[in-house]
């Protein structure tokens, strides 16, 4: 029997799968405990003697001590410190008090006298220096206090210290195991010596259980009760492992030789507790694990028995649409061999037609913008000659039949007016079809709208006085970026339009205002308002809706077309809108910061 291709794929994939589950499965159960432990514990052990190193150093810089504890916690997330033979903690800004001791002898103690003498009773075994720093009145110079404490040599260990406070401070383990062999002492503390916050290093300030894990070590030390089980027989580091909480830490003991031949000890205690939740959840995720593979075996079976069809499925259906002149879809490159080649190609060839195409299509629209342009044209013309045309014929017929003859000379000014008007009207529609027809390349310049408005009022003075209109100039001097031709063409279309619209004795307004980033133009002028619904009509050709606005016979019709034109190819936003008292026409420009 012939097994297809894609059964042997399925059968090898879930062979694989299942191996590599079952191999990780029994790792992590077996092995990956106890060798995450061994391997923390060698590298913590290899830390711990470049620390060793480096504290022996700096034995007399305290700064630098505390800042070599601190980069072991930072690094390693381990808390360390050192202790001297006596398990008191060493290389720290003092922490202690100094108490005037006032009897010499207390029941139940051994038969010898302690001295009255100043002692300094060191505090870093016996409390917490977070409780001070968040009380500091709880010892304090000038009280009253009792001492528990085993006396080695000419230093005290305290165990217990009480006073007024509510609870004594005490040492739980030492008083547990050195409870026959304690004095006490009263006194009056004489000076209080506390680390400022923050010159203390993280390992005694962040975790009680490592403070707890130092003074069960002191109360062996001086009980002479180390365990030699926990000796390990690298030098005699001694390796505990304890439960806290359900939290699982290793405590790692290493004894060196001091300068002076004295016994110290570095002790570091690192967590467990990542390791163990990576464990517990990884049992519950196996669960899902299983479920996974098995979706990824029937994925990876369907992958590999469409690996092949699929990209070709994809360039049939790609080429379909590039037929139908349809380019927005591209073929993923996700190889490197034929295939990949091919869809390259693909899209390279549809990226070239629709370029093609596109410039095809503009050409096309351009042609027709250019066509439409043309009809306008000749109808425009065509229309707007007729009333010129047909004057000149009939003072031509007068002429020619003898009619009127003392009128002869009055016959001819009238063809050379209606000759003028048909000159500029011809001028005025090709000034119009060539801004219309999409090829115009406005070239823009710098200069002051103040100036160019203030030079057009003054060739238009003469005008304003036959007809006794009021002109107010509201002008700022203020530069603009546009193309001066034009826009003087624009100015000179909006005033001589208001000019012609507004009523003898009336007022033409001219103003210029600064925004932030452009210039507002503005030629309000008094007289009758345009109709609300012919607002936008105005700038169209020939716009005579209303007689009280319709153009004289001076004008010829495309003044505001061709204004209208200018603007938009400037990209510049215009209007018109009634006023109280007239009509007002606006546009703005960009304003230039040269």
């Amino acid at each position: 029997m012939r097994i297809g291709l894609s059964l042997k794929l399925f059968l090898l994939t879930t062979a694989l799968c299942t191996f590599i589950l079952a191999t990780i499965f029994i790792g992590q159960m077996l092995f990956f405990n106890g060798f995450y432990v061994e391997r923390k514990t060698n590298d913590i052990k290899i830390s711990m003697e470049t620390f060793q190193k480096d504290y022996l150093k700096n034995s007399s810089d305290v700064k630098e001590r505390i800042k070599l504890k601190d980069k072991f916690y930072n690094d390693y997330n381990s808390w360390i410190t050192v202790v001297d033979a006596n398990g008191n903690i060493k290389g720290e800004n003092d922490f202690n008090i100094e108490v005037n001791i006032n009897n010499s002898k207390v029941p139940n103690s051994k038969n010898e006298s302690t001295p009255k003498n100043v002692v300094v009773v060191p505090l870093f075994n016996l409390m917490n220096i977070n409780t001070i720093w968040n009380n500091t009145s709880l010892l304090k110079e000038d009280m009253s206090v009792k001492i528990v404490g085993l006396k080695r040599g000419q230093k005290i260990i305290p165990v217990e210290i009480s006073s007024s406070f509510p609870e004594p401070i005490q040492n739980d383990e030492l008083q547990k195991s050195l409870n026959s062999d304690l004095y006490s002492f009263i006194g009056d503390i004489t000076n209080v010596t506390i680390p400022n916050f923050g010159t203390v290093s993280k390992s005694l300030t962040t975790n009680d259980l490592f403070l707890n894990k130092i003074r069960e070590f002191q109360s062996e030390l001086l009980t002479n009760q180390l365990p030699s089980a926990s000796s390990s027989e690298d030098s005699g580091l001694m390796v505990r492992n304890f439960e806290n909480n359900e939290i699982e830490y290793t405590l790692l003991i290493q004894p060196f030789k001091t300068a002076n031949g004295s016994t110290d000890y570095i002790i570091s205690m690192t967590s467990l507790q990542p390791l163990s939740e990576a464990i517990n959840m990884m049992k519950d995720y196996y669960v899902y694990i299983v479920i996974f593979v098995f979706i990824l075996i029937l994925l990876a079976s369907f992958y590999y028995s469409r690996k092949i069809a699929k990209p070709l499925l994809q360039i049939n259906k790609t080429t379909k649409k590039i037929t139908n002149l349809d380019f927005t879809e591209k073929l993923p490159i996700t190889s490197k061999d034929e295939i990949g080649e091919i869809s390259e190609n693909i899209n390279a060839l549809s990226d070239t037609l629709q370029s093609y195409i596109a410039k095809l299509m503009h050409d096309i629209e351009k042609e027709r913008q250019l066509e439409s342009t043309r009809k306008q044209f000749i109808s425009g013309v065509s229309h707007e000659l007729k009333t010129p045309l047909s004057v000149m014929q009939s003072c031509i017929s007068i002429l020619r039949d003898g009619v009127a003859r003392h009128k002869r000379d009055y016959y001819f000014v009238s063809m050379e007016k209606e000759v003028k008007k048909m000159n500029r009207l011809i001028v005025d529609m090709l000034e119009l079809a060539k801004l219309e027809s999409g090829t115009y390349k406005m070239k823009m310049e710098s200069f002051y709208i103040n100036e160019m408005i203030a030079y057009l009022c003054n060739t238009q003075s003469v005008e304003m006085e036959k007809r006794h209109l009021k002109l107010s100039l509201k002008l700022l001097p203020l530069k603009v970026v546009a193309n001066e031709l034009k826009i003087e063409q624009v100015l000179t279309n909006f005033i001589t339009n208001a000019i012609s619209h507004t009523p003898e004795e009336g007022e033409i307004i001219i103003s210029v205002t600064e925004e932030k980033e452009r210039v507002r133009i503005a030629i309000e002028n008094t007289g009758v308002s345009i109709p609300t619904e012919d607002l936008d009509k105005v700038w169209g050709r020939f716009y005579s809706h209303d007689p009280s606005r319709k153009r004289k016979q001076s004008g010829t019709g495309l003044g505001l077309a061709i204004s209208k034109n200018i603007l938009e190819l400037h990209q510049a936003k215009y209007g018109v809108q009634n006023t109280q008292t007239g009509v007002l026409f606006y546009f703005y420009l960009i304003k230039s910061h040269s």
